[in-house]
C-alpha cells in the first residue's frame, strides 16, 4: 500500500453519487482531501527558493518544486 492509498482509506470516497445522506458525508470528505492538498502544495511551494541555492542537492529540490508547481497551471 502506497502513500496515495492510504490517504485515500484514511479520508474516504469523495465523489458524489447523487444521494443527499451519502453526498453530505463525501462533501465533508472532500473538505479535508482539499485541505491536505493545499497544505502539501503549500510545503513544495517553500521549497521552491532553493533553486537559487549554490548546493547541488538543494537547487535540484527547488528546480524540481518549481517545475511540479508550473506544471500544474
Amino acid at each position: 500500500m502506497d502513500v496515495y492509498d492510504v490517504v485515500k482509506k484514511l479520508v474516504g470516497e469523495i465523489k458524489p453519487v447523487g444521494e443527499t445522506n451519502t453526498d453530505d458525508y463525501r462533501f465533508e470528505n472532500l473538505k479535508v482531501m482539499t485541505d491536505l492538498v493545499d497544505k502539501l502544495l503549500t510545503d513544495i511551494d517553500d521549497i521552491v527558493p532553493e533553486k537559487r541555492s549554490q548546493e547541488f542537492s538543494r537547487k535540484r529540490a527547488g528546480d524540481f518544486a518549481d517545475k511540479f508547481l508550473t506544471s500544474l497551471f
